[in-house]
């Protein structure tokens, strides 16, 4: 049996996937923002964002969104913006050198593609792309960050990880971009399927 140590980690990040939010700005141009704290359940995303930052500040406001999920290979472009904010004055809560940018796109080299239900665009080079719309905010227990819940509208794939003529992904074309303790993972292989599952096989 292994043995287990205690340990005061400063972050908690297990291995969760990597979205980017898309979100308006007043004068209606996009922030583009990289955050890993998010899940589904059925239709609805649950993200835990900054409670300082601009993606929080354009919900408050206008609550269309896109969630969009990116795969192992573009992990520079989301690191390119880990330290840009579309928030001006950059907030004092930001970690130190973080800059002032109002164009996300630019900087990551990602491609702006229009929505259809939301004003939000969609990311092209993502895989999976939800339009969403977000519920009213809810601070977390620590007041610095917000629990945000985001009814998907519409979800588009790439055709080439869905399995053809079906509303299936095909699991083993699709990785998404996982965050583990701060480092970028892809997926492995396949190891097994639930039960539940109703992919065609």
């Amino acid at each position: 049996m292994s043995e287990h140590v205690p340990i005061e980690p400063t972050i908690l990040y297990f291995g969760t996937p990597v979205v980017l939010l898309s979100t308006e700005n007043d004068d209606g141009s996009a922030n583009l923002a990289p955050i890993s704290s998010a899940w589904a359940l059925g239709y609805t995303i649950v993200l835990g964002l900054g409670a300082d930052g601009q993606s929080a500040y354009n919900l408050a406001r206008r609550p269309d969104i896109v969630i969009n999920v990116p795969g192992p290979h573009l992990w520079k472009q989301i690191e390119s913006l880990a330290g840009v904010t579309g928030r001006f004055p950059v907030p004092e809560s930001k970690p130190a050198g973080m800059r002032y940018e109002p164009d996300k796109f630019a900087v990551s080299g990602f491609t702006s593609q229009e929505s259809v239900v939301v004003n939000p665009p969609r990311v092209a080079e993502c895989g999976l792309q939800f339009e969403a719309r977000v519920a009213p905010a809810r601070l977390g227990v620590t007041g610095d960050f917000l629990i945000v819940q985001a009814q998907v509208l519409k979800v588009h794939a790439d055709a080439a990880v869905v399995i053809a003529g079906t509303n299936y992904v095909e699991p083993a074309a699709w990785s998404p971009l996982i965050y583990n303790f701060r480092h970028y993972f892809g997926l492995g292989p396949e190891l097994g399927h639930t039960y539940r599952s109703q992919t065609p096989r």
